[in-house]
């Protein structure tokens, strides 16, 4: 189905480098709201540099007609899948049952840029996916067929792969999602120089809204990362033959191109010494990508929702390990990078993003925000990834906990934005919320608590008090039977709304092991920006209930943001949400089941 809507010209293929916010407005290189650059992209020299231009050229010799877009229906996307390289190198590492299907192939786009808007009203709507066409003077929308997509990390069943050995026998088949918003480059060298769309898909069950896209002139790598889903191929030599799914192709009008890729699979390599080789880097490489302030790894038993401490689970951005941004293994393994970073010409997927500087001094001043300035608006989401534990760092041993994720998210229309500055020899930081106008120019301030150093393993850092508390409540909602507060240091980990007015698609302060200064800071500042949210998995101190004692039967979990009051806020009334749970089982094997909130099935 097509709707027309006529509206100016506001083609994301024209633009340069300036990005778009999601009412459509551009967000040049200075943040409306913080005056600090919120939304310009990060540039990192070097190898970065050299491995993107390797990506690009390889994509522009793959792709025919690379020069000038060909003639076709203005505003309607030309969608090609090609192959960067010939050829890769798959490493199978210890830890792993298999191989991630990294071919090096990608979707090019040319013509029109390719976009989505995907949403749903609240968690009792499904998603509704429309494609946003731009012709330069009209946009329309159509919208994708019912249930083709239904959850936030990208076209379901898009790419399909066929893996033959040299005997020619068939030893595997894949199918991808595809995420729009993946790592990507440029094509053409007439391309807009950045890519102003999101950096990654949402994984975040409690997604509300989200945007994809892809500028024209570029591609996008088609790789979907997911540990935990590998293919067992043993090492040696196969062809892998990479297609687009039918229904893709008619859909957006995709040539039936099926490239074709030599897949050598190799043993982790063991550095001389003793050293185990790619393993640590790509380690230390992944560590910063993601989602919620994660700890170490545990998965909960299905069975029993005990979460078990004895493996690996690299999950997706809100989970205790992030999903590591999709690039090439041949570009890795010929030593040219194993993180191309965010520059002109190419993302990576990652959503990494620096820490924010804090204003040089304490401000001063009457304080207080004007009439009408912009707000932040704080919301909770329901508590998610439940389970038993046996507690975290500062826990009693021997007993036994409730522990879950909490996310609070920001609706805008403005950031929060928040300075600590610390006195010579103090123990806590003074914190004081900024306010802006419409032009980014700082109007106001008020003190808003204090920060304090969370020294607990898994955090590390300045915390702003009280951000958010934490009760289990009886089973109809009057009684209290465990409460607690958690400070939180605030970073925009996961993406809840990118469609909601001045959301910042490009947000810094992403990068939790930078986002909140060190034990010697002297001053830090902390930001939540418009559409973000900020989540602290269950794996953090502090994310739990110590149920040892507690009686089986139903409970509920409720997150409650800003529950002093200390920040202003556009609306205070939805600052509270609530999760059921069902305890069961024995002292030492207790269980809990999690029943679905509404639509949405995330225990």
């Amino acid at each position: 189905m097509t709707s027309n809507t006529t509206s100016p010209s506001n083609d994301p293929g024209t633009e340069g480098t300036a990005g778009r916010t999601a009412d459509g407005t551009a967000d040049g290189t200075t943040d409306r709201a913080t005056g600090q650059g919120l939304r310009r992209r990060l540039k990192r020299p070097g190898l970065a540099a050299l491995a993107s231009l390797t990506v690009v050229a390889a994509m522009a010799g793959a792709a025919p007609g690379a020069g000038a877009a060909p003639a076709a229906t203005p505003g309607k996307p030309q969608l090609k899948l090609i192959a960067a390289t010939n050829s890769v190198t798959l490493t199978r590492y210890e830890w792993s049952e298999g191989v991630q299907l990294d071919l090096g192939t990608y979707i090019s786009v040319d013509n029109a840029p390719l976009e989505f808007q995907v949403k749903r009203k609240s968690y009792k709507d499904p998603i509704v996916a429309k494609q946003i066409l731009r012709d330069g003077r009209t946009t329309k929308t159509r919208t994708l067929p019912k249930g083709l997509v239904d959850d936030f990390s990208g076209l379901p069943g898009f790419l399909e792969v066929s893996v033959r050995n040299t005997a020619g026998d068939e030893v595997a088949t894949s199918e991808g999602t595809f995420c729009p918003n993946n790592a990507s480059g440029r094509i053409r060298p007439d391309a807009p120089a950045t890519n102003h769309y999101p950096q990654s898909c949402s994984t975040n069950p409690w997604t509300l809204g989200s945007v994809w896209g892809i500028p024209k002139g570029w591609a996008t790598n088609t790789t979907s990362w997911d540990y935990d889903r590998s293919v067992d191929l043993p090492v040696g030599e196969y062809t892998a033959r990479v297609g687009v799914a039918k229904k893709y192709r008619d859909l957006f009008g995709m040539p039936d191109d099926r490239p074709t890729i030599k897949v050598t699979v190799r043993d982790e390599p063991v550095e001389e010494g003793g050293g185990e080789g790619l393993t640590a880097s790509r380690s230390s490489s992944s560590a910063h990508h993601g989602g919620g302030h994660g700890g170490h790894t545990a998965q909960p038993d299905p069975a029993s929702g005990r979460a078990a401490h004895d493996g690996h689970h690299y999950g997706p951005r809100g989970a205790d390990a992030p999903t590591p941004p999709a690039l090439s293994h041949a570009l890795a393994d010929r030593g040219l990078a194993d993180h191309l970073g965010d520059g002109p010409g190419h993302t990576d997927g990652s959503r990494i993003a620096p820490a924010l500087k804090p204003a040089a001094k304490r401000p001063t001043g009457k304080a207080g925000a004007p009439a009408g300035v912009p707000k932040p608006d704080l919301r909770s989401l329901p508590a998610w990834d439940i389970s038993i534990t046996d507690g975290e760092d500062g826990d009693v041993p021997g007993k036994d906990y409730l522990a879950f994720s909490a996310n609070v998210w920001n609706a805008g229309p403005a950031p929060l934005v928040v300075d600590g500055f610390r006195k010579p020899g103090a123990d806590l930081m003074d914190a004081y919320q900024y306010f802006y106008d419409a032009r980014g120019k700082q109007v106001g301030y008020a003190p808003t608590g204090t920060m304090e150093w969370d020294p607990r393993i898994g955090h590390e850092h300045w915390h702003f008090t009280d951000f958010a508390s934490y009760r289990l409540l009886s089973e109809d909602q009057t009684k209290e039977v465990r409460s607690g507060k958690e400070a939180f240091c605030l970073a925009n980990t996961d993406a809840i709304d990118y469609t909601v007015k001045n959301a910042n698609w490009h947000p810094e302060n992403t990068d939790l092991s930078t986002a909140c200064g060190e034990e010697s800071s002297i001053s830090v500042r902390e930001v939540l920006d418009v559409g973000s949210g900020d989540t602290y998995t269950q794996y953090r101190p502090g994310q739990s209930f110590d149920i040892t004692d507690l009686p089986n039967g139903t409970y509920h979990i409720q997150v409650i943001a800003n529950p002093e009051n200390r920040l202003q806020e556009t609306n205070h009334k939805n600052n509270v949400a609530l999760r059921k749970v069902i305890l069961g089982g024995e002292p030492g094997a207790r269980t809990v089941q999690v029943p679905p909130h509404e639509l949405i099935d995330a225990p």
